[in-house]
């Protein structure tokens, strides 16, 4: 079933999830600096983050999940490589969901019920889905470029700062930073309508 795949060593995944109804997850810069921050403290443990963006009501990760020989060595791995990855992002949900309750006098799920993970199995598709992550806030009309979007890895892509993302295999791929951004640039309108979020 589309995105209900297993979560395996050393494959790319485009990981997405959503809130609830109507709500919001992120309602103010402090959000999403926050979830950042809590990403950073569960996610590195399983995986490698090759592109994010995170919009007000949903979220996108593009990962790379670590070798067998490092899963293993995780001090929660118990035989079962997808546990381990989904116990650690549902720790990540949960904390943040936990967290926005509290500030925001709320109950109840934020987050809807299941994670999709849609696995990357060709260079095309590795190179579609960074460039969709980034396109996404232009693609639902908040932004104009994705430069422009704060929230996302596209300009941590060009920045200098030390970064937690797989930033030189992510320009490497696209063969530097100037042909990074002309992909970007060129394939702005060419975007993969058949996804829902």
């Amino acid at each position: 079933m589309k995105g209900h795949c297993k979560f395996e060593p050393d494959t790319y995944y485009h990981v997405i999830n959503h809130a609830v109804g109507n709500e919001n997850l992120f309602r103010n810069d402090e959000n999403y600096r926050f979830f950042l921050g809590k990403y950073a403290n569960y996610m590195p443990s399983v995986c490698s983050t090759i592109a994010y963006c995170l919009m007000p009501n949903h979220i996108h990760f593009m990962i790379k999940t670590h070798s067998a020989e490092i899963l293993e060595s995780h001090p929660k791995y118990k035989f079962d490589f997808h546990k381990l990855i989904i116990q650690e992002l549902s720790n990540l949900l949960n904390s943040y969901a936990k967290a926005y309750n509290k500030v925001n006098e709320r109950k109840g799920a934020l987050w809807i019920d299941f994670t999709k993970r849609f696995v990357i199995d060709s260079d095309a598709y590795y190179t579609s889905t960074i460039n969709y992550i980034h396109q996404n806030p232009v693609k639902h009309g908040f932004v104009k470029n994705p430069e422009d979007w704060k929230f996302s890895s596209f300009n941590s892509m060009l920045s200098p700062k030390p970064t937690l993302l797989s930033r030189n295999d992510v320009l490497n791929w696209f063969g530097g930073t100037d042909e990074f951004l002309k992909y970007h640039k060129e394939q702005n309108i060419a975007l993969n309508m058949d996804w829902e979020y």
